[in-house]
């Protein structure tokens, strides 16, 4: 199973999961979490490229795989998502670089499932 498959897989499986608690607080979340990258005044994918940054500095892999994913679908390229990597790495410093490596490891499947298909 691929990096994608793996993490899709897992990432809904388990969002059900939690869903099926019913819990109020934790759907509220959630759904704060999906309206704010909603379009609004910054359009989808500034939102998702912020995102991405936020997630590297955060040193968060998962929430790094969601937003290379979603950067992917809103069609940033190649130097945007170098670009926003570098500002992820100045920000975050050097303890960024490992999370950086799994980023670039992930958009690399992206790309060759997309031009698989």
């Amino acid at each position: 199973m691929s990096l994608v498959e793996e993490f899709n897989d897992y990432r809904t499986r388990m969002n059900e999961r939690i869903m099926s608690y019913d819990n109020k607080v934790i759907k509220r979340f959630f759904n704060l979490d999906t309206n704010t990258y909603m379009e609004g005044a910054l359009d989808v994918k500034t939102k998702e490229m912020l995102g991405l940054v936020a997630s590297m500095v955060l040193r968060c892999d998962d929430c790094i795989k969601y937003h290379v994913g979603k950067c992917y679908e809103e069609g940033v390229t190649d130097e945007q998502f170098m670009e926003v990597s570098s500002i992820a790495n100045l920000v975050g410093g050097s303890i960024v670089i490992p999370h950086f490596r799994r980023a670039v490891e992930y958009w690399e499947e992206l790309k060759e499932r997309g031009s698989a298909k």
